[in-house]
């Protein structure tokens, strides 16, 4: 008998299938209680549904979408003010401001689907392929063109995966690394890992350790989130702000929900001086990895205290406490990153526009409009 494939779409995890978290058992950011962080705050100019992949009766696939539109945004990011800059921010105004999205924009990773491991996963894609053209009809219904729609972020080996030909216009392309700190397995102890520095680097550990005298840091409870809600946004802001590009803002009640939702799996570290909230950053356990999240702080207390190394080092040391194997660093602040032991993973995309005078030169465009990112890659280790 031949076996029938089809799509639904969901608005609201209250209506996912009894069996969704079933397939997302190896990551937490498809599973029913992570989803539902991005139904109740996701950023404003961002709307998500979930997608069930069935052959016949039976939930073979889970992938998640969402729906950018740019046009909500007041600024895409302020760091860099140059007429490359401006030229872009006027392009995706323009021609690029209804993206869809097969994937998760907040995080670094293949976060978009998950399949069945005794599925066909060509046959499954396909039904993904539909899933998308009837989304990009749901909105157009709405009045809401979509321009763009992409996929992300896939490691190098899953691309031929999309070798079919329903995904042969999309564009293949690479942006920023993800930055991957591997945990050995030799160490036991945050001195391990200093141990095994070159005297280089063992010194920076020690420079930023000494600066950072004075400030204390602790985990936050929901309660605590709650009650700093304003401090924690003016300082998530102004990092977020000072990024080369942004796509989305976070809402103020974003990292309660979080920790309301998943509870210890979110880890929200407040640093403090004289008991003034002047940085945090956040840590989300999945598995035997953990992932980074977002950060904030008061720029002037980060550069005198050397706080966003000594976030890092944080991160480090807790990694090897809890024997976690490999640290999510993500992308951005590739080169200090590289000097505490991450290392790039290049990560691949695809996307298609819609209007297909603009998706023939899509290449083109998207090299001249990506932000370049030049940086020199670090070896901290005495091997």
């Amino acid at each position: 008998m031949k076996s029938n494939y089809s799509y639904q779409i969901y608005s609201s995890t209250n209506q996912l299938p009894e069996k969704w978290n079933e397939l997302a058992v190896t990551t937490i950011f498809l599973s029913r209680e992570y989803l539902s962080i991005l139904e109740k705050s996701a950023p404003a100019n961002m709307s998500c549904q979930f997608i069930g992949l069935f052959e016949n009766e039976n939930l073979v696939g889970i992938a998640v979408s969402q729906f950018l539109d740019l046009n909500q945004l007041e600024s895409f990011g302020d760091r860099d003010q140059c007429i490359k800059s401006s030229l872009r921010n006027i392009a995706f105004k323009n021609f690029c401001s209804h993206i869809l999205l097969i994937g998760n924009n907040t995080l670094t990773g293949q976060n978009a689907f998950i399949i069945s491991e005794n599925a066909n996963e060509t046959e499954v894609l396909k039904t993904l392929k539909k899933a998308v053209l009837a989304l990009k009809e749901i909105f157009k219904k709405r009045g809401t063109k979509v321009h763009l729609c992409s996929l992300k972020d896939f490691f190098e080996n899953e691309l031929p995966l999309f070798e079919i030909p329903e995904f042969d216009p999309y564009l293949r392309f690479t942006t920023q690394p993800n930055m991957l700190f591997s945990v050995r397995d030799q160490w036991k102890t945050e001195e391990d890992y200093v141990a095994a520095l070159s005297k280089k680097y063992r010194d920076q550990y020690k420079r930023a350790r000494k600066k950072a005298a004075g400030l204390t840091k602790r985990q936050l409870s929901l309660e605590e989130i709650i009650a700093q809600e304003e401090v924690i946004y003016d300082l998530y802001y102004h990092v977020a702000q000072s990024a080369p590009f942004n796509t989305f803002f976070l809402p103020k009640n974003h990292f309660a929900v979080f920790k309301e939702q998943l509870q210890e799996n979110f880890l929200f570290y407040g640093y403090f001086e004289n008991e003034k909230l002047i940085g945090f950053n956040t840590l989300i356990k999945n598995g035997s990895d953990l992932d980074t999240y977002f950060l904030g702080y008061d720029d002037s207390v980060q550069r005198e205290k050397m706080l966003y190394l000594n976030m890092l080092y944080d991160m480090i040391g807790y990694a090897i406490k809890e024997q976690f194997k490999t640290i999510i660093f993500a992308r951005t602040a590739l080169e200090i990153k590289s000097s505490v032991g991450a290392t790039p993973l290049k990560m691949y995309g695809m996307m298609r526009h819609d209007n297909k005078f603009i998706n023939r030169r899509l290449d083109f465009f998207f090299r001249y409009l990506e932000p370049e990112t030049i940086w020199k890659e670090r070896h901290p280790f005495q091997d």
